[in-house]
């Protein structure tokens, strides 16, 4: 294990996507969780997997500015390869995105540039799209904005509900990001400027895996 790529992962919520990470652990290793909630259910499944855990809590700072000053304090104590953000729901400042450039990326349940933010799946019904799914992306300062790695899609059905739609899309979020990761820490998918680059065996796998890359 003590040469795999050091992974910290950053949540908010129930930690499905980390759960993933954990299961699909192969060149990489999740090392370190921070969540800003005390009762983030990711931070349960940290603990089940002997991950060490940190808490940054809004309401132990003085202003917005000094929470995420020390948000990115905790991130840099755990000295990570790469930072995931996996249902993280505090947008990270300019300090954070120069100090990780390249080594931070974020899941997005939508098959940007549709639908950044909230509540994707209802819009993504409303809208009457034929196709929904999820991207990671390399993080920037906007909300959601940053250079696209690759996407997973699935079909919207007619009857579909915002529920039955997320059910379908989390499936494909819980293999999507691991190769991702994966993908990162070895060295074959890379951030240059705001281009994406891949190896050429990427394209090939990411073919075969049914995933959107854009190269």
């Amino acid at each position: 294990m003590t040469n795999e790529g050091k992974v910290t992962v950053l949540l908010s919520g129930r930690g499905s996507n980390l759960k993933a990470l954990i299961q699909q652990q192969r060149g990489y290793r999740i090392h370190h969780v921070i969540t800003d909630k005390a009762d983030a259910g990711g931070l349960t499944i940290a603990r089940e997997a002997n991950i060490s855990t940190t808490v940054v809590r809004r309401e132990e700072f003085p202003s917005l500015a000094t929470f995420k000053a020390g948000i990115l304090s905790a991130v840099e104590a755990t000295n990570p390869h790469l930072v995931a953000l996996a249902g993280f729901m505090v947008v990270v400042p300019q300090e954070f995105v120069a100090r990780f450039h390249g080594k931070l990326i974020n899941i997005h349940p939508s098959l940007l540039p549709h639908f950044p933010g909230l509540n994707t799946h209802a819009r993504a019904i409303e809208a009457q799209h034929q196709e929904h799914g999820c991207t990671v992306h390399f993080v920037d300062t906007g909300v959601d904005t940053g250079p696209f790695i690759a996407q997973a899609r699935v079909p919207l059905l007619a009857d579909d509900t915002p529920e039955t739609l997320a059910a379908r899309v989390i499936t494909r979020e819980h293999t999507l990001y691991p190769w991702i990761v994966r993908n990162i820490i070895e060295g074959a998918i890379r951030l240059d400027e705001r281009t994406v680059r891949y190896a050429p065996h990427i394209i090939a796998e990411a073919r075969t895996l049914g995933y959107t890359t854009f190269e």
